[in-house]
């Protein structure tokens, strides 16, 4: 069933409306769909370089738009989003963190978790629902997707941009790996700054 989502993404990248269907994808990937828009991403900046701007934001918005769709399902429709959690694995590991993200300390747990979920190959959608499920602040989820999303598919567009199928490449064979490592060490960073901050506050 994935490896023909897969083709069909490939195909509607190549499409004459992909912009159109790379919005779609975008959106319900954040609350359900299995297959990142990366797959279309990089096709569309290659064969379109001059639209990988374009391309990056109408990626992220509806990226982001999806996971707000994604937090309502788990705010108010709680046996769809359940459902969702199911079928990626997450159901019993989501009634472990609605029990323990209680405490404000968890609060920033949850930041870099959802940060880590929008950059790195992690399933997004199951953290957009699990976020409504929790009740985690709406505006901070929707200002850390933001950056997540965006900082993920800018680095993806930028990079197809400038070194075309080679990046196609590495994305195959290391994509993940590099993207996790990046994301932790991103959060690290901020880890550190905030402790920097809060010492000398």
């Amino acid at each position: 069933m994935f490896n023909n989502l897969y083709k069909k993404c490939l195909d509607l990248a190549a499409h004459k409306s992909s912009k159109y269907y790379l919005a779609s994808v975008s959106f319900i990937e954040s609350s359900f769909f299995p297959i990142p828009p990366d797959v279309m991403i990089v096709p569309m900046v290659i064969s379109k370089k001059n639209d990988f701007i374009k391309i990056f934001l109408i990626a992220t918005i509806f990226s982001v738009l999806g996971g707000i769709m994604g937090y309502f399902l788990g705010a108010f429709f709680l046996d769809v989003g359940m459902q969702i959690m199911n079928f990626y694995g997450y159901e019993n590991k989501l009634i472990e963190l609605k029990d323990n993200l209680i405490s404000s300390s968890s609060f920033y747990a949850w930041l870099s978790i959802l940060f880590l979920a929008g950059f790195t190959p992690l399933p997004y959608k199951v953290f957009t629902i699990a976020s409504g499920l929790i009740g985690f602040n709406i505006l901070v989820f929707i200002f850390i997707s933001l950056i997540s999303r965006g900082l993920r598919f800018f680095l993806v567009s930028y990079l197809s941009f400038k070194f075309g199928h080679l990046f196609t490449e590495f994305m195959e064979q290391h994509g993940s790996k590099w993207f996790t490592i990046i994301g932790i060490l991103i959060v690290i960073i901020g880890i550190i700054i905030y402790l920097i901050f809060k010492s000398n506050v």
